[in-house]
Parts: structure tokens; sequence; C-alpha cells
């Protein structure tokens, strides 16, 4: 636990984390080509006195373990490596030197969070009973990272008790964390379509089937699904983010139109649903219009449900760190996406909110904007919470004890 006995510790450590920080953010690297970040990352923790594996089941994934001196249960602590393509305007002095790459999701400081969390650990090894296993993820943003690791059995040799993790969050103030138990994120799918039609002169249209009169009458028809046949009660997203037609020639009218799109979603059962009622609208409504439609559906990351139990803990420890008024009960839960919810389906776990806001106006800003910026006073509590979350499991502080681990094959839908 981070007392006052060791804030000078507390205080170096946070030092030298924002600088690695500033040095990711400005060497940011986009899904599955995290070699720099990764290469960063071991060195850190090597250096720590960490065991290191690299490059695990093929991908640029690290994982450091530290051995308490005592055996114990497993905790596990995960942070996302990845950048997102986008050309960074913050005006940072640290600024992205990579022309179109940029972390504006935070992932930056979740990774040198996690590197201090270590290394504040690591400190306090002598007094550790049980071990932590430390998880960089590559790859989160195209939502294959988790299933990556998992597969590679991240969460064995050895097996994970329970897991957390943070994401920054630019809706509450640096200072202070969000938490919520239950279900915190949306399952996150896409879907594609190509409609045919008949091309011709857009001089003639009664000698065509005009796939763009069917596109449009196809996305009108979409938004019947949520607010027709889903229950209002049950968030869901259906957005048509992508339209595409060739030729370009203002005077044809083309042969096809492709679309695309998203859907977000909470509840299991619906988002089974979904896929069978977004085909029959697109497939009806083409027909009806004299075209016809070849549609394909892509089932991404499952909705994050945060074990409740596990939540309790990271309130507990974020009350005894930066107090209970700083810890924040979120009232809903976000149609936004993480792949952390795969690991959620092996083991017990939950995320919660670092709050990164502070009164300048483009920390609160949206996450993935251009000109998005990070409090880094936020640094230091990532790392005093993450650190008390794990001490107090393994001391004994949630309620599931040894029964938290289950080794139950995951049932989620993917």
């Amino acid at each position: 636990m981070m007392t006052a006995t060791n804030v000078q510790s507390l205080t170096r450590i946070t030092e030298e984390t924002v600088r690695i920080r500033r040095q990711l953010h400005q060497h940011p690297e986009l899904s599955s080509q995290e070699f720099e970040t990764s290469a960063l990352v071991a060195k850190v923790l090597r250096e720590a006195g960490l065991d290191v594996q690299e490059q695990i089941g093929g991908t640029t994934g690290v994982v450091g373990l530290l051995h308490g001196s005592r055996p114990g249960r497993v905790f596990a602590l995960r942070a996302d490596m990845d950048a997102l393509p986008l050309e960074e305007k913050s005006g940072l002095p640290f600024a992205s030197l990579h022309s179109g790459v940029m972390h504006a999701c935070g992932h930056d400081m979740h990774t040198a969070i996690l590197l201090g969390t270590a290394l504040a650990l690591s400190e306090q090894k002598s007094s550790i009973q049980g071990s932590i296993k430390f998880i960089f993820q590559p790859a989160e943003e195209t939502g294959k990272g988790a299933r990556q690791l998992i597969d590679a059995g991240v969460l064995h040799n050895p097996q994970v008790d329970a897991i957390a993790a943070l994401h920054c969050w630019p809706d509450l103030p640096a200072g202070t964390i969000g938490v919520k138990s239950g279900t915190l994120l949306a399952a996150s799918d896409g879907f594609s379509v190509r409609l045919h039609g008949k091309g011709g002169h857009a001089a003639y249209p009664h000698k065509s089937v005009d796939a763009v009169v069917i596109a449009a009458a196809v996305i009108q028809a979409l938004q019947t699904i949520v607010s027709r046949n889903i229950s209002p009660l049950d968030p869901v997203v259906i957005s048509v983010t992508q339209l595409n037609s060739q030729p370009t020639a203002g005077n044809v009218i083309p042969a096809y139109v492709d679309l695309g799109g998203s859907v977000r979603s909470h509840d299991p059962a619906t988002r089974a649903s979904l896929p069978s009622a977004i085909e029959r609208i697109v497939s009806g409504v083409a027909s009806s219009l004299g075209g016809s439609a070849e549609f394909t559906y892509r089932h991404g990351v499952p909705s994050l449900h945060n074990d409740p139990e596990v939540t309790e803990l990271i309130a507990r420890a974020a009350a005894q760190v930066i107090g209970p008024e700083q810890v924040v009960r979120l009232a809903q839960p976000s149609m936004g996406g993480e792949d952390f919810a795969r690991y959620l389906d092996h083991v017990p776990g939950a995320m919660f909110r670092l709050g990164t806001a502070n009164d300048n106006e483009a920390s609160r800003l949206p996450l993935h904007s251009q000109r998005l910026i990070f409090d880094e006073h936020a640094i230091e509590t990532g790392i005093s919470i993450l650190t008390e979350i794990a001490l107090q499991f393994l001391t004994g502080g949630s309620a599931h004890h040894d029964s938290i681990r289950t080794n139950e094959p995951s049932t989620a839908a993917d």
C-alpha cells in the first residue's frame, strides 16, 4: 500500500512514469505494430526484476510476472498499447512524431501507468503473498489483441484468479475514478452490404434499378429495428457509417452500392437477434425495389460486464488511496466497446474509469479526438489505485477469496 511512509517512492516512480508516457505518446504505433512500445515495456519490466515474456502468441504482447516472497493467489492487471490512425492536433510539446498516428484513446497512459504500478509493486516484493501478472496487450482498437493473448494462454501458467484494468475517461476530473458493477460497455459488431441494382444513364432512371435509392431506403428502414423491434429499455445502436458507389461519374446510375456500419448492444440475447433482423430489412427492402443484397455480419467484442465483488474491491481500494468522495458511482453504462471484455469471459474482473479532465477544454473532448489531451496528474492516481487493488486482493481483500477463480469455459457469444 502506498502509505505516507513511501510517498517519496511514489513521487519518484510517478516522475519516471510521466517520462515514459511522453516517450510513448511521441512514438505511437498502430494495432499489431507495437514493436518499439513492446520493446520498451519489456526493458522496463526486466530492469524492475520481473520475469518477462515477449511476442506472446506471435503478437507484440508482453507479460511481466512478479512473484512475491510467499506463494498465494495470482492477480492480473492489463493495459492496451496501440494507437489510432489519426493526425494529432493537440499542440503538446511531446505530440506524435509519426504522421497520421496518435494516442487519442489514452493507451499510452494505460501502458505507462501499468509500468509505474509494476515498479511500485516490485519495491514491495518482500511483503507480497502471491503473484501479480502484468499484461500489456496489442491491438485493442481492432478488437483482436485480447483474444490472441487469451488463446496463447496468458491467463494460465500461473492461472489468473482475477483481473482488473483502467481506462482514461475525459468525462471525469483527474484525481477521481468511476466504478460500476455489471454492464459497463457494449458489444461492438459490424456489418457490410452490397446492394445490387441495374446501372444506367442518369437521364433515363426508368431503364435502371437505382442502387442509390435502394441504399437510401435501407438506411432509413434499419432504424425501425431500434425504434420498433427492440424494447426502449434495452440499449441498441445501429449506425451506417460507410456509403460508396462505383462508378463516381455524376451522370451514371451505379450498378451497386456498398454500405457498412456498427452495431452496439448490451444484452447478449438481444445481440444474438440483431444479425437476422438487419439482414431481413436489407434483403426485403432491396427486393421490394427490384434489387438484391449481399449481407455480411461481423461479431466483434462482447459486452463488458464487471464482476460485482471485484468492482467493490476496486471501490474500497480507491477510497483508501484517494478518499471515498473521489470515487464516483457511474449510473449508466456506455455504448462504447472494449476487448477487455474477453478476459471477463474466463476470470472474474472489472474495469474502472480513470478521470483525466481538468479546466482545459481539450481535456474534456471525447475519446478519439485529434485535439484531446489527458491530465497527467491522473498517472499518480492510477498507479496508487492499481497498486492498492493488487495488494488488497492478494491479502484477501476480495470476498471471493480462494473461490474467485473459475475454470468454466466461456459461453458468451463473440
